[in-house]
């Protein structure tokens, strides 16, 4: 769609208050959604889960830190991986600022992955970032909440992710790994990114992003929601700047990178 150009401001002003209903939709909307997201009903977590962090191993109780409510992001660093995920780390890049807010509101959060924590913590003092991170390694907490799965699983088709199974794995998957991307290159956005982590895409794709939301009652652990793929767009924020930018998202392939990684691929 091409924009009017040489419009009055009178012209602007009107398609602007046309728009600014639509928004205001939009917005009552999402405020509908978020309470009920708040009503989904809860699901005890009985399994007990261990995580490697900073101060020690920890269960899922420990991660809520004396609040009640405790927000995880799912972030795709495998143990396979030489870097972290750059979409999940594009997302990351906002926690910074962020999650103190939350900790000081009775939420506490924590970004979880499955590579060893000494390599979750190397990555994270590369990008500058300071948020809390935990290991879930040798843990099913990934699989049980959808954000990892088996060789096995993408071979055979039991890879349901975003509440939908998808179908077995193509054979066999481009498996370029980052030496012969950058010799090579590529056109595929999934083996570009996957290079970007070290790793070759069939390994890249069994780790996938998500976030879960818990809540602690009584001294019990309960899971009261989870949401991935195009369900963590609302976390990107990146995103919610280009959708207000003149042209948008205007984007043809892969455009991001880690942070620290401009200017010099």
């Amino acid at each position: 769609m091409t924009a009017q150009l040489n419009a009055t401001r009178e012209q602007w002003l009107a398609a602007r208050l046309d728009l600014l209903e639509e928004e205001k939709e939009l917005t009552r909307r999402s405020d509908a959604l978020a309470l009920k997201r708040q009503q989904l009903p809860r699901v005890r977590i009985e399994k007990e889960y261990r995580f490697h962090t900073e101060s020690g191993d920890a269960s899922l109780k420990h991660l809520f830190g004396g609040r009640s409510q405790l927000l995880v992001y799912h972030f795709m660093f495998g143990p396979d991986y030489s870097a972290g995920c750059p979409s999940c780390s594009s997302i990351a890049d906002g926690f910074n600022g962020f999650f103190v807010h939350l900790e000081n509101h009775d939420v506490a959060f924590w970004a979880v992955s499955r590579a060893p924590l000494a390599k979750l913590l190397a990555f994270r003092q590369r990008m500058d970032w300071r948020f809390p991170w935990a290991s879930s390694g040798g843990s099913d907490f990934n699989s049980d909440f959808g954000v990892w799965f088996s060789d096995e699983q993408q071979r055979l088709g039991g890879v349901e992710y975003n509440y939908r199974r998808e179908p077995p794995a193509p054979e066999p998957m481009p498996s370029r790994n980052i030496e012969e991307w950058q010799q090579r290159g590529s056109d595929e956005p999934i083996t570009q990114i996957a290079a970007m982590t070290g790793t070759d895409v069939p390994t890249y794709v069994r780790d996938r992003p998500g976030v879960s939301a818990f809540e602690l009652i009584d001294g019990a652990v309960y899971h009261s929601y989870s949401s991935y793929a195009r369900g963590l767009d609302g976390l990107w924020g990146v995103y919610q700047w280009l959708d207000r930018a003149p042209k948008g998202r205007n984007e043809t392939g892969i455009w991001w990178r880690h942070h620290d990684r401009y200017g010099k691929e």
